[in-house]
């Protein structure tokens, strides 16, 4: 029995990086495995994986390395370390490395794992020097819809918030887009390709378009970027006998943002976030002219999320001006303030007496 270090592992080595992750395969069947290592167990829902101390192991895909290699998402990833050392590659994997190319490892690569488009696409997100081969797009786009949508949904929504923490994670999304594979897992923005994101006085493309540009504004946020993708989906719905203007689609985008992270199996945070950005998004852009009283409650409904410094993120990048700058100053004034010993414990009035404080605190300010 051979034991091979495959993958990613084995890349980032060529690559001069550090392993995050070390994968082995090996030759033989799982039974044989687990005989030969009795402190291996099998884990998750699947009788092809094992834990073996600490590291995952599988037996080789077709029984050999050669055809192990072939089976593998992309080029770049098909490659293995034997246990004397030696190296074994897709034939097209170091000039794909040299060239910094994502190419599938096969013609069939995507349609034997559907799944793989959405790492495809992550890979994008987190390497945005890197070329995209047209063959990926190819067999992205022979994936019909009806086969995205049996995927697991903790896959793609997996794949979605790596993306959203890489230095690109808009890209992920316009990979998807251009592969024509945003249905059905983001449908949403499908339709909000072709729609104007507003009068062209302040937008000039789709509300797709918009949302990916902001996006990029507030790269090295996950949480802010899932806001920015969320925050005009409401859009969508707008009649079309009022475009390109949106009026209300705040409120039309809570409901969309929830179904989207809900789709998804995204953590509770991002599902507060992508609500919180459609439904507040626009009053966080009119900060500075909002009355005390509005901004104290903006103020306290954003922190009551524990999502300040992402969704003032997201309004600075959505307003093209630092109103954060403001808004977090007054929200530090807010924290200062106590209730006095004699208003306390006295529910509905004790949150209005404080409300009453905060309010006059941020009339104060200038």
């Amino acid at each position: 029995m051979e034991l091979y270090l495959v993958g990613g592992a084995v890349r980032d080595m060529l690559l001069g990086r550090t392993p995050v992750e070390l994968d082995f395969a090996f030759t033989g069947s799982m039974k044989n495995f687990l005989a030969r290592h009795p402190d291996a167990r099998l884990v998750g829902k699947s009788v092809h994986v094992c834990l073996w101390r600490g590291r995952e192991c599988m037996p080789l895909r077709g029984g050999d390395i050669e055809e192990d290699l072939a089976a593998r998402d992309l080029t770049i990833n098909a490659l293995a370390l034997d246990n004397v050392g030696r190296l074994h590659m897709h034939p097209q994997a170091l000039e794909d490395l040299r060239q910094q190319i994502l190419r599938p490892a096969s013609p069939a690569a995507f349609a034997a794992d559907p799944t793989r488009i959405f790492r495809l696409a992550r890979f994008a997100a987190a390497w945005p020097g890197w070329r995209i081969d047209r063959s990926a797009f190819e067999q992205m786009r022979a994936l019909s819809a009806q086969t995205l949508a049996a995927l697991p949904a903790e896959r793609v929504g997996r794949e979605t918030l790596k993306a959203l923490a890489a230095p690109a994670p808009a890209r992920f999304f316009r990979v998807l887009a251009q592969g024509h594979a945003l249905t059905p897992w983001f449908t949403e923005l499908a339709t909000a390709a072709g729609i104007p994101a507003g009068p062209r006085r302040w937008h000039s493309n789709s509300v797709l378009g918009h949302s990916l540009r902001i996006m990029d504004l507030v790269t090295g946020d996950p949480v802010a970027a899932w806001m920015a993708l969320c925050h005009d989906l409401g859009k969508i719905r707008t009649d079309p006998a009022l475009l390109p203007h949106h009026y209300g689609h705040e409120q039309r985008g809570v409901a969309l943002a929830a179904g989207l992270a809900r789709r998804l199996r995204m953590p509770a945070r991002f599902a507060r976030a992508g609500t919180l950005a459609a439904a507040e998004h626009m009053k966080g852009g009119m900060y500075a002219d909002l009355r005390p009283g509005t901004r104290r409650d903006l103020l306290w409904r954003v922190h009551a999320t524990d999502l300040d410094s992402s969704f003032w993120r997201l309004v600075d990048a959505d307003r093209g001006s630092p109103v954060s700058t403001v808004a977090l100053a007054h929200l530090a004034v807010l924290l200062t303030v106590k209730l006095p010993e004699d208003w306390r414990d006295k529910g509905k009035l004790s949150a209005k007496k404080l409300r009453d404080l905060h309010c006059q605190a941020l009339a104060e300010q200038r």
